[in-house]
């Protein structure tokens, strides 16, 4: 069945390349839109094109298929193009003329619209729910290991001093600006496309704001020509801030990477937590964390596989735009499940104590006796010629003496002042 069928059927082979995924996909909506189709009949009868009775009728009808949805008994039949012309299906077998009348003042473009900001606000939400547990299990991390020194590096060089606390809480801050991007994201999604119909309005006296009300949107989308276009610049935004939180995981699962390797040793974890090899026995392989970092590799090229499918396209719906959820969709789930094996992961991580103890690590004091001397009244560039020669002679000593007091550095974390702007960052997505 299709909503616009007018006494033919296409092609089999031309049905089968322009539907695709889209029914399976659509299953993912099906709430949506059985929520937007409420919202929009009850303000029908506000308007007089439906009566008090006709709108309880339906609205008990779309109760019911929500409770197939929430007992995973909703499917779209063989035949049915889509989740709209599934829930309209079935509401015109049950009810027949009456169920016809839903569609109403309505286009199934500004009806996929609804359900996509419906559905990409509540992935989201989701995704946001995953980066605060992941951001409150850095920032536990960081406050048990701050005084857990271990190297940083530069260019890959023995740097200056680090701590086990500056790591994890720079990948917590990290992921706050991650969150602003998905807030930004979330407002865009957060705007009522319905009353836009095919993108050119109605001629029905529709209360656009009623609708909004009822859904929970902040704001309207109010120029009709602008809500249709906003197919793509939602999915665009909300890919931007996918790849930024992959950007931030991905870098970290590299890092794991590393300083679990024999050349640094920093950190383990239970060998249950690890792989092996069929042919050395001894190999205790990161394969959590490498898969974790192609996916998110992965991730990055969302937001260019959104651009390249809305480049230049002409004003109005294009068919093309229906491809979006073969992108969209599965990156929400992969974001999640990437964010919340980390954060797994990260409950079991063993961290070595008394790294900087080997020679190796001398150099990395030399920062701090420049600056010790320099305190003591020895003009900075003669303090760093002095430890610098020490270094070119082989007579260097270090101090082993670490002294950082300011914010943000190792002394002086500043967690809270993160947590603090995390909860801001977050709040218009979580605001409970």
């Amino acid at each position: 069945m299709k909503l616009w069928s007018k006494g033919f059927e296409p092609d089999k082979m031309i049905e089968e390349f322009t539907v695709g995924a889209d029914r399976q996909l659509d299953l993912q909506l099906a709430r949506y839109d059985v929520e937007g189709s409420m919202a929009h009949i009850t303000m029908l009868e506000s308007i007089g094109l439906l009566t008090r009775e006709e709108l309880d009728t339906l609205l008990d009808a779309l109760k019911d298929i929500l409770a197939m949805i929430d007992r995973g008994e909703f499917t779209i039949e063989p035949g049915v193009e889509d989740v709209h012309s599934q829930v309209e299906f079935l509401l015109t077998q049950r009810l027949g003329d009456v169920g016809k009348k839903i569609h109403s003042g309505r286009s199934r473009n500004d009806q996929v619209l609804v359900d996509l900001k419906l559905f990409m606000r509540a992935e989201l939400k989701e995704i946001a729910r995953s980066m605060m547990r992941l951001f409150d299990r850095l920032q536990s991390l960081s406050e048990e290991h701050k005084d857990t020194l271990m190297p940083g590096y530069t260019h890959l060089q023995v740097a200056m001093p680090s701590s086990f606390g500056l790591w994890f809480g720079a990948y917590a801050e990290a992921l706050v600006d991650d969150m602003e991007l998905l807030a930004a994201a979330y407002r865009i999604a957060d705007q009522n496309p319905l009353g836009s119909a095919a993108g050119y309005g109605s001629s029905f006296p529709l209360d656009r704001e009623m609708t909004t009300r009822l859904l929970g949107f902040h704001t309207l989308h109010y120029n009709v020509v602008a809500a249709q276009m906003s197919r793509g610049k939602t999915e665009r935004a909300a890919s931007m801030a996918i790849a930024a939180v992959a950007s931030t995981l991905g870098r970290m699962a590299m890092d794991v990477c590393m300083w679990m390797c024999q050349n640094f040793g920093f950190i383990s974890f239970p060998d249950e937590f690890t792989t092996g090899s069929s042919i050395m026995p001894h190999k205790k392989n990161p394969d959590v964390f490498e898969i974790m970092r192609g996916k998110c590799n992965r991730l990055q090229a969302v937001p260019n596989e959104v651009a390249l499918l809305t480049a230049n396209l002409p004003l109005g719906y294009n068919r093309d735009l229906q491809l979006l959820k073969d992108i969209m969709f599965p990156a929400t789930v992969e974001i999640r499940s990437c964010l919340d094996m980390a954060d797994f992961m990260l409950q079991h991580i063993r961290v070595k104590s008394d790294i900087l103890s080997d020679p190796r690590y001398d150099y990395l004091f030399t920062v701090e006796d420049v600056n010790r001397l320099t305190l003591s009244g020895v003009p900075f560039r003669e303090a760093y010629r002095t430890v610098g020669m020490q270094v070119q002679e082989g007579t260097y000593k270090p101090t082993r003496e670490v002294h950082h007091t300011h914010a943000g550095s190792i002394g002086n974390l500043c967690n809270p002042q993160i947590a603090e702007k995390m909860r801001n960052a977050a709040k218009e997505i979580l605001p409970d």
